[in-house]
This record gives structure tokens, sequence and C-alpha cells, in this order.
């Protein structure tokens, strides 16, 4: 079998900075998103080899990958996923929805 390849879209991996930034200027430390940046990536791993554990998204082919206040919005195409959005859920899911597309 071929190796899962991930793929961070311009607006995931900018929500993700985004995130990271207020945590770093909020706490005044990057102790908070190294430790959500590692979390990041053990779901990613499990993404790779589960690629079907996250919920389905109003049938348009999109999985949420929920944790602690945050999801991974996401899409398989064959042997790769594709991180559509880094989601902080406290948003409005308004916002997300426009997004998506849906």
């Amino acid at each position: 079998m071929d190796e899962i390849r991930i793929i961070w879209t311009d607006i995931a991996v900018n929500q993700r900075n985004h995130i990271f930034q207020f945590w770093n200027t909020r706490n005044k430390s990057k102790n908070y998103s190294i430790r959500l940046n590692n979390l990041i990536y053990e779901k990613i791993d499990l993404l790779k080899t589960n690629s079907l554990c996250g919920i389905e998204i109003e049938g348009e082919n999109y999985r949420n990958l929920h944790f602690e206040k945050y999801s991974l919005i996401y899409k398989i195409s064959e042997n790769t996923i594709f991180i559509i959005a880094f989601w902080d859920n406290r948003q409005n899911p308004e916002k997300l929805k426009t997004i998506l597309g849906l």
C-alpha cells in the first residue's frame, strides 16, 4: 500500500498559524502552541492509519476530526488527505460553512 500523503491548504496553514500566534501572545510563551502542534501531528498520524476516523460533514466528502477545542477538517482523495481547515470550534459554524462552500 502506498504511503498516505498529507497536504495542508493555505487556508488551513493560515488558520493554524493565527491560532498559534494568538496563544503565544496571550500566554507570553510558546509552550501551549508547541503542545497543540504535537497534538495536531498525533491526529495526523491517526489519519494516516485510519483516514475515515473523522465524522462525515453533511455528505460533502469532508470529514471532521475533533480534539480539544479544535477540528481538522479534511478531504480524502486516493492516497492523499487534504487538510482543508484547522478550525477553532468556538467560532461561528456559519463561517466554516462559507469556507467549505456549503
